[in-house]
């Protein structure tokens, strides 16, 4: 959204998407927005729609991330920490990527690297 504003800014003051690109790397980095984001935020001023929100999208609301299934995730997950996302979709019938956006977004769960390092052996004549 910050961005978007600044690109608006930008497009005002007589930049061209370009220079605008270059700006937005200078200061926000590798966090800047695409080329080619900034080119459709151009077309889209000089469309003549002012407005930085996106428009709404079509489609269908998410049914299955609601606030019972998740608090059903993480009672399961509270109950047995082995259950794998698989078993919970299965258990609640919702899809296994909602199980997992449940899992990753909302209860803020991650898979915990475990690292396994070769013993040494020492030899008996040091």
């Amino acid at each position: 959204m910050e961005q978007c504003v600044n690109i608006k800014f930008c497009f005002k003051l007589g930049n061209t998407a370009t220079e605008t690109h270059e700006m937005l790397v200078k200061v926000y980095g590798v966090e800047a927005v695409s080329k080619k984001c900034v080119f459709v935020w151009f077309k889209r001023f000089r469309d003549g729609k002012e407005d930085v929100e996106d428009e709404p999208r079509s489609g269908r609301p998410p049914t299955s991330t609601t606030p019972d299934n998740i608090e059903r995730v993480r009672r399961m997950l509270a109950d047995d920490r082995r259950l794998s996302l698989r078993m919970i979709a299965e258990e609640l019938k919702i899809s296994l990527d909602s199980v997992s956006n449940i899992n990753h977004e909302h209860l803020q769960k991650r898979k915990k690297k475990v690292y396994a390092f070769p013993t040494l052996r020492r030899s008996s004549n040091v």
